[in-house]
């Protein structure tokens, strides 16, 4: 499937202070963040962002604490302005944009899911999931139904009258899901949308995002800290440090090939059969003839092949993808992956 830039960020920076416009003249002479700040009290946010958001893709942007990664998506919408650079949003510079055609951008193209759940405590779990519809000046009552519709789909059927108060953490946060889906928008931002649940709702809350991505292929903006869940969701990662990008692209050649220590570091600890896929590991088709042990899904998990084989590294099997054979693998080269 081709695929299609939906957002475009070029040559962003983010410069906090008095003076950002100045500062960037020292920025762009060289001078790095720590320095920024030791020399002039100014913060680096973001230095040099260049990322491609692809369309119904969920591109994970992930860091440490002070990393820049909020900061990066707010500036998607213009929650914050750029000290320099380029947002491009469906091929329209967000910059350039007025007050009207930003609030329709907020509206209509994009939604937001928070980390604290930003639910209205006074507005029941349908209304606060109608709260789109409500500000587009659309009949409240009249989208009802379909408003019913998503809580049904993220879990929350027979819950519409209750209040947020009521509601669990997890079941909170669904209703922040629900209401982003309910707006129609095409693209959702998640900042640290799940980094306040319980790890076993987590869990849930990761599966059910990808279960209604399938199906819904929206672009979707996912922040987070935890390199498992960026691993686990991300069909493009991006990872930050001190305001710059270090690394980005296919999470699965990231793991396998780190291009910097810090990233290294990173996944050094990871679990590897957990989170290589067997397409990343697998032998092209090239027509040998090979003792077949079974047939595995190119989208499996190693640590589903390693169950499999018994720990048998002789084995080897044909990976098919949508019933098409792809390629092969051994297990020995299986194993070979699971060395960093």
């Amino acid at each position: 499937m081709l695929k299609t830039t939906k957002i475009s960020i070029r040559s962003l920076y983010k410069i906090f202070g008095n003076n950002p416009d100045v500062m960037m003249e020292h920025v762009l002479n060289g001078l790095g963040k720590q320095d920024l700040l030791k020399q002039h009290a100014h913060v680096m946010g973001l230095q040099n962002i260049n990322v491609d958001i692809q369309s119904g893709e969920i591109t994970v942007i992930m860091g440490l604490s002070g990393s820049g990664k909020s900061t990066l998506i707010r500036h998607l919408n213009r929650l914050i302005e750029p000290t320099s650079g380029e947002v491009f949003v469906n091929g329209e510079n967000v910059l350039d944009y007025g007050v009207n055609e930003l609030r329709q951008l907020r509206r209509n193209t994009m939604s937001m899911v928070f980390q604290k759940f930003a639910l209205l405590p006074h507005k029941t779990v349908l209304e606060n999931t109608g709260m789109s519809a409500l500000v587009r000046g659309e009949d409240i009552e009249e989208t009802s139904t379909k408003n019913l519709k998503w809580l049904e789909r993220v879990g929350l059927s027979g819950y519409d009258n209750h209040y947020p108060h009521q509601l669990s953490g997890g079941m909170q946060q669904r209703v922040g899901i629900a209401r982003a889906l309910a707006s129609d928008s095409e693209i959702m931002l998640m900042d640290e949308a799940y980094s306040a649940l319980d790890p076993l709702i987590r869990t849930d809350m990761q599966d059910l995002l990808l279960e209604l991505q399938k199906e819904l292929h929206k672009t979707i903006v996912f922040i987070t800290h935890d390199l498992d869940e960026a691993l686990k969701l991300a069909d493009h990662l991006v990872i930050l440090k001190d305001g710059y990008v270090v690394q980005q692209g296919d999470p699965q050649g990231i793991l396998l090939n780190p291009k910097d220590p810090y990233i290294e570091e990173f996944v050094a600890d990871i679990n590897r059969a957990r989170v290589l896929r067997v397409r990343s590991v697998m032998s092209p088709k090239d027509g040998r003839l090979l003792k077949i042990t079974g047939q595995v899904q190119a989208s499996d998990n190693l640590e589903k092949v390693i169950a499999l084989s018994g720990g048998n590294t002789n084995c080897c099997y044909e990976v098919v993808d949508n019933d098409e054979t792809v390629g092969t693998l051994h297990m020995k080269e299986l194993v070979r992956a699971l060395v960093p």
